[in-house]
């Protein structure tokens, strides 16, 4: 083709980086696909109890991690095509891309990490009212009690965990036993619910931001190449 030398050396690893960004974003899909369908994930997500839904913070945040991978799978063929046939057009059209997606991600990030807890808090808020529901032993609405301790066993059983702390556990499976509904395992009374809500989404906040680090990083070396290339392509004697 119309380049030689070093730049065309940068021609193939350019080609090689966004051959793994093209995989990465398929990697991104899939992450994100599996949490949407996590069934720790979703049996807690699909809770209604009386009207009441747990909080889609998570939800939305997974929907866009959908788009940005099926997007940088776009985004990637693009570098990739372009790389190969020494397409100046081709290669700044995926320059802009390239830095549209990073500055989302970066705006994403930033917002990320300040609003981190912020969905374990709304689960936890959830769990708390979903409880108090169901622990109150003077409830006259007897359907929407079984409802409620429907739910918190649902939480129960998912996350291996019984209570709120400091004695709750054995409260709740006082009175779940009593009114019929055996919410909490003997096994995992000493563990507080709260605390695993913490652990399932920080679990999976950690995984997005490793992933979501190494994907940068992978960017800022792309910009770099495809730049340096089209600079390589513009000076070719052949062009």
């Amino acid at each position: 083709m119309g380049v030689d030398g070093c730049t065309r050396c940068i021609k193939y690893t350019l080609f090689f980086c966004n051959f793994i960004f093209w995989l990465a974003g398929g990697v991104i899909l899939g992450l994100a696909l599996f949490l949407r369908h996590d069934h720790q994930v979703k049996s807690l997500l699909d809770i209604t109890v009386d009207g009441q839904q747990p909080p889609s913070t998570f939800y939305t945040s997974i929907h866009i991690l959908i788009a940005v991978g099926a997007v940088m799978m776009v985004v990637g063929f693009l570098g990739c095509y372009g790389a190969i046939q020494e397409s100046q057009c081709l290669l700044g059209t995926f320059f802009t891309c390239l830095v549209i997606l990073f500055a989302c991600e970066v705006a994403a990030g930033i917002l990320g990490y300040m609003h981190r807890e912020t969905i374990s808090k709304e689960m936890i808020i959830f769990y708390d009212s979903l409880y108090d529901e169901a622990m109150k032993t003077s409830l006259t609405e007897s359907d929407r009690k079984v409802a409620a301790m429907q739910g918190l066993k649902i939480f129960h059983e998912t996350l291996k965990c019984c209570g709120k702390g400091l004695g709750t556990s054995l409260f709740s499976k006082f009175v779940g036993m009593k009114d019929g509904v055996d919410v909490c395992s003997t096994e995992y009374v000493t563990v507080s619910c709260h605390t695993s809500i913490n652990d399932l989404f920080s679990t999976k906040i950690h995984i997005v931001g490793i992933a979501a680090l190494v994907i940068a990083i992978i960017m800022i070396f792309e910009m770099i190449f495809s730049m340096v290339l089209c600079c390589g392509i513009r000076n070719s004697p052949v062009y």
